[in-house]
């Protein structure tokens, strides 16, 4: 039985007839709780169990465990033995240390996509960039939604899995920072807009320097908001 407000997605039909399980439950449960993350719905340093997570999102033990172990990978949940799963901390300084990553892979992802991105992909980015153009208000979970879409339609046009594999886990770990320090909720939800708008707009149309430029800029606007946070006590979402 699923929690209230639980939607359990089912699979279609197989060619060959049979039906199938219910689509890909660790990923679903994967989603939730990187949402419950990265919006402070479960806390940093926050122990979390098995059990209660299974009450929380309405699955089963193995997904919960896949879940958590593929968040163990990517750094947003810690799995101690014999003393359980905590919800990883945010540190300012390790997000410096991720923005040096991220800048070199975002610039080397926005190379491959203007050259290698499908007719289809390209549109659908200029789509999503007006999209962003559009969007207004202080709503963060609406806006998350656009920001992952334009992360994933970026990786996914360079046509090189193991780029995604790497920067995947880093823009996930980058939004639940962002989303945790932002000074000015409003205006920054519409300077991120623009950012990923511009990128997504470089790309589309295959211009490759305006492409480098945007992704650096968007960059370092990472950084200098990461900067602004050491002066600043942690805040929630």
């Amino acid at each position: 039985m699923a929690a209230a407000g639980v939607v359990h997605t089912r699979c279609r039909m197989r060619d060959d007839g049979g039906v199938t399980e219910q689509v890909n439950k660790a990923e679903q449960v994967y989603t939730l709780l990187e949402n419950m993350i990265t919006f402070q719905e479960l806390a940093p340093g926050e122990a979390v169990s098995e059990a209660g997570l299974m009450a929380r999102t309405g699955f089963g033990r193995t997904p919960v465990r896949e879940a958590l172990q593929r968040l163990a990978r990517e750094r947003m949940v810690e799995i101690h033995p014999h003393r359980g799963v905590f919800v990883a901390a945010v540190s300012v300084e390790a997000h410096f240390r991720l923005l040096e990553l991220r800048r070199g892979l975002e610039e080397m992802a926005a190379r491959f996509a203007t050259y290698r991105a499908q007719t289809r992909q390209k549109e659908r980015m200029l789509a999503l960039a007006a999209e962003l153009d559009a969007f207004e208000g202080a709503d963060v979970r609406q806006f998350a939604t656009l920001l992952k879409r334009s992360h994933s339609l970026i990786v996914e046009a360079t046509q090189n899995e193991y780029l995604e594999l790497a920067m995947t886990p880093l823009q996930s770990l980058s939004r639940r920072f962002w989303f945790a320090h932002l000074p000015d909720v409003a205006e920054d939800l519409r300077t991120a807009a623009r950012l990923h708008g511009d990128l997504l707009r470089a790309i589309g149309h295959g211009d490759e320097p305006a492409a480098v430029a945007a992704a650096l800029a968007l960059n370092d606007y990472l950084t200098d908001l990461t900067y602004a946070a050491l002066g600043r006590p942690e805040s929630r979402t």
